[in-house]
């Protein structure tokens, strides 16, 4: 099938992007990050493909199951990524956005096909909710990228050494902005979302099963990065505490989106 073949075009040409960041952090080459972000701009190009056939072909929405929703989790890093490359000039946040995507592609790869929605949450709601979820968790995987790459540069700082972090990576105040623009905007997409699901729950069942493993994660996961959020606006947290903080809280996106999904724990199929 032609979505198939699109998908695993893509998940090859990140992989063979990922070994360009990497060859460019070894290296110090600059023409090989230029050719790494090319080479992952076309893979991106042609996962959109992917997805467009995906769901043209068979009306398949990032709301089905949780390889669509891993596959779109994928896709919208490394859009996003590419965005913050350009606005900030860091290639090398390429480095870290391209692997995780493929190894998401991966892990999609081997997860369920497409599933029905759960009864009474068919509709535009659901695909609305799912897509602001996996938008904001995407802004959120960028957020803790500048996070480990704060950590890896304030420690090669504190040592007075000159290595590869050190000129490759940008500046500290350069990852804190990127850190605080992506937490935010990540932020303000997954609370839209969770409202959203509630309003799912609301109209389809009349209620909503807190205690389910999937809500009770996404919960905890919004309260965490609203507390890193207001300590950052009122208590002026910044660098390394903002760092470790936006690190764990994508540990905890991750085993919403995807360990309970993988184990098929509770109501929610993706």
């Amino acid at each position: 099938m032609l979505d198939r073949l699109l998908f695993d075009g893509a998940v090859a040409l990140y992989v063979l992007g990922t070994g360009g960041f990497l060859a460019f952090l070894l290296f110090d080459r600059p023409k090989v990050a230029r050719a790494a972000r090319v080479i992952t701009m076309v893979g991106f190009a042609v996962h959109s493909a992917s997805l467009v056939a995906r769901y043209v072909g068979d009306r398949v929405s990032p709301a089905a199951s949780l390889l669509e929703s891993l596959s779109f989790f994928a896709w919208a890093i490394v859009g996003a990524s590419i965005v913050f490359q350009t606005r900030y000039r860091m290639p090398v946040l390429g480095a870290f956005a391209t692997p995780l995507s493929a190894l998401l592609l991966l892990v999609a790869s081997t997860s369920g096909d497409a599933a029905p929605p759960p009864s009474g949450a068919s509709g535009v709601w659901l695909p609305v909710h799912v897509g602001l979820v996996v938008l904001g968790d995407a802004l959120l995987a960028l957020a803790a990228c500048a996070g480990l790459m704060y950590i890896l540069q304030e420690r090669t700082l504190k040592a007075k050494r000159v290595g590869w972090v050190t000129r490759r990576f940008p500046s500290l105040e350069v990852l804190d902005a990127v850190n605080v623009r992506s937490l935010t905007i990540g932020f303000l997409l997954l609370t839209l979302g969770l409202l959203s699901g509630g309003i799912i729950a609301r109209f389809a069942w009349a209620t909503i099963t807190w205690w389910e493993p999937k809500v009770v994660f996404s919960v905890l996961t919004w309260v965490l990065y609203a507390v890193l959020l207001h300590g950052r606006v009122t208590e002026g947290w910044r660098g390394h505490r903002a760092a470790v903080l936006a690190i764990a809280g994508f540990v905890a996106v991750l085993v919403t989106l995807v360990g309970v999904g993988l184990f098929r724990v509770g109501g929610h199929t993706v």
